[in-house]
């Protein structure tokens, strides 16, 4: 209950209007219902002779309201008003006049809980929304080596899934929270009212009831946590099977994948059936506990009234057992979301995971601003590790403008963790990184990576139209500026041949288009940021010989005047670098112009005689 009102806390003030709305309409709504029923007490008295008629009207003292309630005054006029109106239009048609006056009255109560409704949906709808545009900017927020750390599938899962089950367990609890307890205080109020020592037994049973309901209640949240971890599973596996499906099917893997995925929804299927049984269990639970209730009320208040113990008149028993059945489904209501709630705060739990999630990438209260690259980029004394081990050790470097360093080395050497530090994809153990003499770390980050363009080896693509991926990122970008771009990444003319030219859709990762077309947009896009400083990772080295002369002629035109880092293996596309680093082990080992590294005869010597001998 405590975590519940926590998770309300946290989502519901921007909501205070509406909530103070739906509490008014609840309020007045249950004023309505206990009176109706109040209501058909002296009417029954009198219809059926148990009272007498009563003939007087007293005037009644509303300054001692409400302080000291004149109950009797007020009783005895509702049966002198109902005495006249039996008078003088006849038990028959007076008995209609009330029948109308009571569909007034339920009519007034269903009115004000419609309009209790219908705020308590925005409050619903409005938490579910703000919930996952939370989710998602914490996700967009957050450093690369969180992803490095977390299954794809069970982000997806806490994303929809756990939210979906936030949204039905919690928020549609909402009006159960904020209609229930009004109904049954208000409801108990009355009771008090009519027999205080009816109420109170009353008030000893409901504490037995909640204990049971309590104990079922707490197993369903451990139940609920492991059922949405293993869809986290389920779908990470089918996540990865659709990625790798060409490795699957050539490997022939099709039934080691289908018995994993078998096995996984089995697992599942079992933690669901013992968590579904025991939330069925509520509404059975709930019923017989509430019959047991109703049951022993009937007893104590029967064996008060035939000992003449109570001042109830057996009519004023029967109000006070309908008022009471009228709490029995709210009090029945209010177990069955705790139930889900149980259920949803599981969900919270792997939600708050990434929302409570910190991003190591600390960006100051006061950064240094930077609009250009006027002089040069410099790594100090850099080092850096993901767990352990060092990937860097002690890297010092310079690049100056307009001059290309190229980074040449096995795989696992550190090049393109080099080269993912300059952005601040991840920030350095030790040493610094700075351009024109500003520690990157003290710079605003937008403006930081404003500087730069990036081309991968695997181009990252979204499912969208060439124009859009071609100038995602830059707003107000015309048509003319984003063809230009194409022109000059060889990419002008397969777009224009396409259905819809730049409107055509290009598919899931460019799932349309070539290797060398899908790597040629990425430099297009590129193209268009127009960046002073260019990072190139392996960007040609999976593709064939004629996409590779496309490209690389591509990207000589994109580095023409620029500061670049080229990553690569073929030892061609970085024959004409201002300096060429060989890296080994996370260290620089080697450095110079090509010609200078086959004079020494040492690790660019072997890379390049293992490629052209």
């Amino acid at each position: 209950m405590k975590d519940a009102l926590k998770i309300f806390k946290r989502y519901l003030p921007p909501y205070k209007s509406k909530i103070t709305l739906n509490i008014i309409f609840n309020f007045f709504g249950a004023i309505f219902g206990v009176f109706s029923f109040v209501t058909l007490i002296p009417v029954l008295e009198i219809l059926f002779g148990t009272q007498e008629k009563v003939y007087g009207v007293k005037d009644i003292d509303f300054s001692i309201f409400p302080l000291n309630i004149p109950k009797d005054d007020i009783i005895h006029n509702i049966y002198c008003y109902i005495t006249q109106l039996m008078d003088t239009q006849g038990s028959a048609r007076a008995l209609v006049y009330l029948g109308i006056f009571f569909i007034v009255l339920v009519l007034f109560k269903t009115g004000l809980t419609f309009l209790a409704s219908f705020f308590i949906v925005a409050i619903r709808n409005g938490v579910v929304r703000d919930i996952r545009n939370q989710i998602y900017i914490k996700i967009i927020s957050l450093p690369i080596g969180f992803f490095s750390e977390e299954r794809k599938g069970d982000i997806i899962s806490r994303m929809t899934g756990d939210v979906q089950e936030i949204e039905h367990s919690i928020m549609n609890s909402l009006e159960m929270f904020f209609k229930n307890p009004i109904i049954i205080l208000v409801s108990l109020i009355a009771m008090i009212a009519m027999s205080w020592q009816l109420t109170l037994f009353v008030f000893i049973l409901f504490p037995v009831a909640g204990l049971i309901i309590g104990r079922i209640g707490k197993s369903l949240k451990r139940r609920s946590m492991a059922g949405q971890i293993k869809m986290g599973e389920i779908l990470s596996t089918v996540e990865e099977s659709i990625s790798g499906l060409r490795i699957i099917k050539a490997f022939n893997a099709e039934k080691i994948m289908q018995a994993r995925s078998r096995k996984e929804n089995e697992e599942y299927r079992n933690i669901m059936n013992r968590l579904m049984r025991r939330h069925f269990l509520a509404h059975p639970v709930s019923e017989f506990l509430g019959t047991v209730l109703i049951v022993s009320v009937m007893w104590y208040g029967g064996s008060l009234i035939l000992k003449n113990e109570s001042n109830l008149s057996p009519a004023d028993f029967m109000a006070y057992l309908v008022i009471f059945y009228s709490i029995i489904n709210p009090v029945k209501a209010f177990s069955s979301a705790l139930y889900s709630i149980q259920k949803g705060l599981a969900s919270s739990q792997r939600v708050d995971k990434i929302l409570h999630a910190t991003s190591n990438i600390i960006v100051k209260d006061n950064p240094k601003r930077i609009s250009g690259f006027t002089a040069s980029v410099q790594y100090k004394n850099v080092s850096f590790r993901y767990n352990q081990e060092y990937v860097l050790k002690n890297i010092n470097l310079t690049l100056e403008k307009g001059k290309t360093i190229a980074i040449v080395g096995q795989s696992g050497s550190g090049k393109s963790t080099l080269v993912d530090l300059l952005p601040r994809f991840y920030d350095v153990e030790s040493g610094s990184i700075s351009i024109d003499g500003i520690d990157i770390r003290d710079l605003r980050l937008d403006e930081l990576r404003n500087l730069m363009g990036i081309v991968n080896q695997e181009p990252i693509l979204f499912n969208d139209t060439f124009y859009n991926n071609i100038a995602f990122g830059l707003d107000h970008v015309s048509e003319k500026d984003v063809e230009s771009a194409a022109k000059v990444a060889n990419a002008h003319e397969f777009i224009i041949n396409t259905e819809f030219g730049y409107h055509s859709n290009i598919g899931d990762r460019g799932g349309k288009l070539s290797g060398g077309q899908r790597q040629r947009i990425s430099i297009a896009r590129a193209v268009l940021k127009n960046p002073p400083i260019l990072i190139l990772d392996e960007a040609t080295s999976a593709l064939d010989t004629e996409s590779e002369r496309l490209v690389q002629d591509a990207l000589a035109k994109l580095m023409k005047n620029r500061t670049s880092i080229v990553i690569a293996h073929r030892l061609s596309t970085i024959v004409h670098a201002d300096e060429i680093c060989v890296m080994q082990n996370g260290e620089i080992i080697e450095r110079g112009k090509h010609d200078e590294l086959l004079t020494i005869k040492g690790e660019y010597k072997k890379y390049y005689d293992l490629q052209y001998t």
